[in-house]
């Protein structure tokens, strides 16, 4: 299940956040309300998705700092050249730095469910959306003396686009500076220019219930990621696995194409083999 909410209709709740600014204060806020025909038995998953968005530009890649992002003090308060023209800002070294982390999604989303006109939060879980590799090995904090990240990033300045700095991206410590999930899930660059990250979990606390009914629900969105410049879109998917794994229809596509191409190759190739394979390639000499 998706919904749309970029806002470029006139009668979408959205449309009034359209032209919103990186660093609009307040956020420009939106619902859109929605009712799901059918019940998520199983933990759900939410993603953010966005189209148009070249994540896979080579110069867009290549532009962070590995040795940053691990926790390298001496490459925090001296970037590589490669986030160049994000590695300083008012003289001073910018953590994370490069474009992608510039770029970061920061929207928030907030589902509710709606029953009799009360409106129950569900609750979104934030940790456990990132590869456990990228958490526990590629992206590590700052060392130095005591955990404080506010010292540990002295010197530092936040991304040009950001609203605040690294160190305040979550209150809990396990999840916040380089180690915030929501980030780990944003570096971690799309093949493709449409594409989806997963933003929150939704866990089935009981087994005689669906995790989500079917029903009234509303979408509260902090719209702060502007896509309308490039032509892009943004929407929120919810999504759940079945015994088989999650519906992935790009896969099937692919394997069925290719297994086409493949086959029809064969064909061709065993037709070539018979109308001229057989032929005596011994040349006859003249006597």
């Amino acid at each position: 299940f998706q919904i749309d909410y970029t806002g470029t209709e006139p009668s979408s709740p959205c449309n009034k956040c359209l032209n919103v600014s990186w660093d609009s204060s307040p956020p420009c806020t939106c619902t859109i309300n929605f009712t799901l025909e059918h019940s998520f038995e199983s933990n759900v998953f939410m993603y953010y998705g966005l189209s148009n968005f070249y994540q896979n530009h080579r110069r867009y890649v290549k532009s962070r700092d590995d040795s940053q992002l691990n926790g390298d003090n001496a490459s925090l308060l001296n970037p590589s050249k490669e986030c160049e023209p994000y590695r300083t800002n008012e003289d001073k070294p910018i953590a994370p730095c490069g474009a992608i982390a510039n770029s970061m999604f920061n929207d928030t989303l907030e589902l509710y469910r709606i029953d009799n006109d009360t409106r129950t939060p569900i609750t979104l879980i934030k940790k456990g959306i990132a590869w456990w590799t990228d958490k526990n090995v590629k992206f590590r904090n700052p060392t130095g003396d005591g955990n404080n990240l506010t010292a540990l990033f002295q010197g530092t300045t936040k991304p040009v686009n950001w609203p605040k700095p690294v160190y305040m991206l979550d209150s809990e410590p396990d999840n916040n500076g380089f180690i915030n999930e929501d980030f780990i899930v944003w570096m971690r660059t799309a093949a493709l220019p449409t594409f989806r990250k997963l933003y929150r979990l939704i866990e089935r606390k009981n087994n005689l219930q669906p995790t989500l009914q079917a029903g009234k629900y509303s979408l509260d969105i902090a719209y702060n990621y502007p896509v309308h410049s490039f032509d892009g879109r943004k929407r929120m998917i919810l999504s759940t696995i079945s015994w088989m794994g999650g519906k992935n229809p790009f896969l099937g596509i692919a394997y069925i194409t290719v297994g086409s191409i493949c086959f029809f190759l064969g064909v061709v190739l065993l037709i070539i083999h018979h109308k001229y394979g057989n032929r005596n390639t011994s040349a006859d000499i003249p006597n």
